[in-house]
């Protein structure tokens, strides 16, 4: 079998027929479902997709169980709110029907935001390496931030991934909260302990990064919420953890 897509799911009935037709043309389709209540399951089904519900327990462990159970030799993963353009699709397609030295590649990720397409904002290209041989890679198992572990040469292609990502205020906060409470987790878990200088001194380093270095300001308003946000992500990912540690040393009688 040549390509298999892997798709985690939770609640994505909004997200997920965009998501599947973009990938209709690959030979397996495989869906890690995080107990879904909507319709997620019934779409996907539509689809010929081969579901597997099982309980969350991170993004780089469920992806890789994705991977575990597909059959082809060729894994793309990508998540529900995003699609493959028909560029890349076209690029995916010639990959498979040739040899290549290449044991995987990366792919420009452009993440749509409140209704505009970034370009700049260190978003953009924001390269993933999505597409690889299944003999040669599979992802870690964190929580977030996962990545692919990969034993061999990277290319990269041009077509791109588009990410749908942020279509309201609203659902950019509720990741907002999530991502940087797993963050805090991850950090913890990895034996980080925040100081003064995270909380102090990355925040506003952020911001330069995001909308100087990386010419946020071309990406217009957005741009400035963008680089705004990620300095307040910053600050709040490192204020979660200090709040997890000083409960842990509470909870062993310490002094804080």
């Amino acid at each position: 079998m040549g390509l298999s897509v892997v798709v985690i799911t939770k609640n994505e009935e909004q997200n997920i027929v965009r998501c599947l037709d973009s990938v209709k043309w690959a030979e397996e389709i495989i869906l890690i479902d995080s107990n879904s209540t909507d319709r997620t399951l019934e779409i996907a089904r539509s689809y010929g997709a081969k579901v597997c519900s099982q309980p969350w327990r991170g993004y780089g462990y469920a992806k890789r169980e994705g991977v575990n159970q597909a059959m082809g030799t060729w894994i793309l993963s990508i998540d529900a709110d995003e699609e493959v353009s028909p560029e890349l699709a076209a690029e995916i397609k010639g990959i498979l029907s040739k040899t290549t030295p290449y044991a995987g590649f990366y792919i420009p990720r452009k993440t749509n935001f409140l209704g505009r397409w970034i370009r700049h904002s260190g978003w953009y290209p924001d390269l993933v390496l999505r597409l690889f041989l299944k003999a040669k890679g599979n992802f870690n198992n964190v929580i977030v931030h996962e990545k692919v572990l990969l034993e061999g040469k990277t290319g990269h292609l041009m077509g791109e991934l588009r990410h749908y990502s942020y279509p309201s205020l609203e659902h950019y906060l509720d990741k907002f909260n999530r991502y940087t409470t797993l963050g805090a987790e991850e950090a913890h878990r990895n034996g980080k302990r925040p100081s003064w200088f995270d909380i102090v001194v990355r925040p506003p380093v952020s911001f330069f990064k995001h909308y100087i270095s990386r010419q946020g300001f071309r990406d217009g308003i957005e741009g400035f919420i963008i680089s705004v946000m990620s300095a307040i992500a910053v600050l709040v990912k490192y204020a979660k953890l200090r709040d997890i540690t000083k409960k842990e040393i509470l909870s062993k009688g310490d002094q804080p």
